[in-house]
């Protein structure tokens, strides 16, 4: 599993997910500015799981039906970083084989995880 990681996550999450064995590719790195669409895009042709902080993901995915292998929505805010960092890739880890066609809201005190139809029957 391969993880597109948004340029607005926080690079020691990414770091983190790294330092855990998950591969993960980050925007910042690879595709800096790049479009939400275009990030969607990449994500769904390569079968990645895209890790971001924007809201807009979820409504391109669920309301408008956009091609999607997975979305981690990170909804954190009290916790500090490295607590918030270590929560991701605990969450990560343990509900791995439930991310693959799933939204994913990761916050402080809950885990939702609502699955739709593959990426391959959906139109972009």
């Amino acid at each position: 599993m391969t993880f597109l990681a948004d340029e607005g996550l926080d690079f020691p999450v990414v770091a983190l997910l790294r330092k855990n064995g998950f591969s993960v590719i980050y925007a910042a790195e690879e595709f800096v500015a790049a479009s939400d669409d275009f990030l969607l895009q990449i994500a769904a042709k390569d079968n990645y799981i895209l890790i971001t902080k924007d809201k807009d993901f979820g409504d391109m995915v669920i309301r408008h039906k956009k091609a999607s292998t997975g979305i981690i929505l990170i909804r954190i805010e009290k916790l500090n970083v490295p607590s918030n960092c270590q929560l991701i890739v605990d969450v990560i880890r343990k509900y791995s084989h439930e991310l693959a066609n799933s939204f994913t809201v990761i916050q402080q005190d809950k885990i939702r995880i609502r699955t739709y139809e593959s990426s391959r029957n959906r139109h972009q």
